[in-house]
């Protein structure tokens, strides 16, 4: 095994629960690193480690004057910044098939949105360049219609001639209604039997409300977050995803959704300990 698989399946590993965490988009460095920071100083708690996220593109927002970020070339020179300045992993979401490569040169995991995971081409591409895969379940989707996605990842490598890196899905919700989510616990076990790769719960997307905040942005409900947390854990998710942000209701995009980053540490020190309980 290369030094990079051994690198990269221990981004995720199926024994000790890890945390995705960092700000939606990408901002300014003064914002970037306060996160990577703060979450580079709770890896200590976390048994899994962390993994400072950000996106430098979010192409899915809800209307066409919304914020997206700074775009590849000026965001992954950013994320370079925080992991010279916090030696945290990194992930960022990738829209297109051709942004997956120059991406993968500076981050260590790749995010599929879920938009866009069935997305073959994007799949393929991912898989393609040996990286840590993270692909987050559509809103729509069962928990084993997942499964092709994980093996269009696994198949991008071969055709590469690659080893695949580390793989993952990420629950996010599904659709309820008009424009609410909810998260059936069920679909943790359901999707590590089908895809045999760690599940990641991804409890501030889950309290999203779609188009519903101000102006048609979207809102959320993130009193929601610390139970939803604790009982994915309970229920068997092996990693959280949890955007996080120091004024949240000052970030550029999903800040109804997003968890305080003062709240952050005891939010994760609970989780631990459920996970630690459950899994005795």
């Amino acid at each position: 095994m290369t030094e990079s698989s051994v690198v990269a399946e221990a981004l995720f590993p199926s024994d000790r629960l890890f945390l995705i965490a960092g700000p939606c988009q990408l901002e300014d460095d003064t914002l970037n690193l306060q996160v990577g920071e703060a979450l580079a100083r709770l890896a200590e708690q976390v048994p899994g480690g962390v993994i400072f996220k950000a996106s430098f593109d979010k192409a899915n927002r809800s209307n066409v004057d919304g914020v997206r970020g700074p775009g590849l070339d000026a965001g992954l020179a950013a994320l370079d910044r925080v992991r010279t300045a916090t030696g945290l992993p990194i992930l960022t979401d990738v829209h297109e098939a051709g942004q997956c490569a120059p991406a993968a040169d500076v981050v260590d995991v790749l995010q599929i949105p879920a938009f866009l995971c069935r997305q073959t081409d994007l799949l393929l591409a991912a898989g393609a360049t040996g990286k840590a895969v993270n692909v987050k379940k559509g809103q729509w989707m069962h928990p084993e219609g997942m499964m092709g996605a994980v093996r269009k990842v696994e198949a991008g490598a071969a055709l590469a001639g690659r080893r695949a890196g580390a793989l993952a899905v990420t629950e996010r919700g599904t659709f309820f209604g008009y424009g609410d989510l909810v998260v059936d616990m069920r679909a943790f076990p359901r999707m590590r039997e089908a895809c045999q790769v760690p599940v990641i719960f991804d409890a501030t997307h889950s309290v999203q409300r779609p188009g519903q905040g101000a102006g048609g942005t979207s809102g959320g409900a993130r009193e929601f977050i610390p139970p939803l947390t604790f009982a994915a854990v309970a229920a068997g998710a092996q990693g959280l995803f949890l955007e996080t942000h120091p004024r949240p209701d000052m970030a550029p995009s999903d800040g109804p959704n997003m968890m305080s980053l003062e709240a952050l540490p005891d939010l994760v020190k609970r989780a631990v300990d459920i996970w630690d309980r459950a899994s005795r």
